[in-house]
């Protein structure tokens, strides 16, 4: 009986062993799992920065830099605003040049019909001797002066000649005389009055030049 006794004490001890190695495995794998590195661990760790990586920072600035539909509206609505107004000051420009150089035309061409209407006047006048003017003389002399106002108010004058030297940019000779009592290349006399309108010759004086 002592020695079935025995045989049942080294069986509980060996079952008592067995325990304890099982629980020291097991204090063992908690020690491991509290001692693991909180960098290693999962989809929340640090490492999981997927959402902060190169890939996201370029989709956040393809986001930034794109522009609202409507601001390009408004861009192109401006650049098309500011073209429009660029081709009409143009316009506007070139129309005013057309315009005063049509004006510069007409104005020239009718003055050129109204000088020899003006010769005529002058003509007539000269042609009354001074101690026989009348009423009559006196009206026409009137007029005329008159339209030399008008002229004269447009931007007409006529061109100084006699005992001026003689300049071929506003006078035409048609005649040359030797006269000691005048330098050379003097204007001696004025055949038909020039006249400039705007300092732009309409017509040339036809003169008589000295030497």
């Amino acid at each position: 009986m002592e020695y079935g006794r025995g045989e049942a004490d080294q069986e509980e001890a060996g079952n008592a062993g067995e325990t304890q190695a099982d629980n020291g495995e097991n204090e063992g794998g908690a020690l491991e799992a509290e001692g693991a590195d909180p960098m290693e661990s999962g989809p929340g760790g640090p490492e999981d920065d997927s959402s902060d990586g190169p890939e996201a920072g370029k989709k956040k600035g393809f986001f930034s830099r794109k522009k609202d539909k409507k601001d390009e509206q408004i861009e192109e609505l401006t650049d098309r605003l500011k073209r429009s107004m660029a081709e009409f000051d143009n316009y506007r420009k070139r129309t005013e040049r057309e315009k005063t150089a049509m004006y510069e035309i007409g104005a020239k061409d009718i003055i050129e019909k109204l000088l020899p209407v003006v010769d005529n006047f002058e003509r007539g006048l000269a042609a009354v001797p001074e101690g026989e003017k009348t009423a009559f003389a006196d009206g026409m002399d009137m007029i005329y002066r008159q339209l030399m106002k008008m002229l004269e108010d447009a931007g007409v004058k006529p061109i100084e000649a006699a005992g001026q030297p003689f300049d071929p940019s506003f006078h035409n000779a048609v005649m040359h005389v030797e006269d000691e009592s005048l330098g050379e290349n003097i204007i001696a006399e004025e055949f038909q009055k020039g006249y400039l309108y705007r300092d732009s010759v309409i017509r040339h004086s036809m003169v008589k030049v000295a030497n």
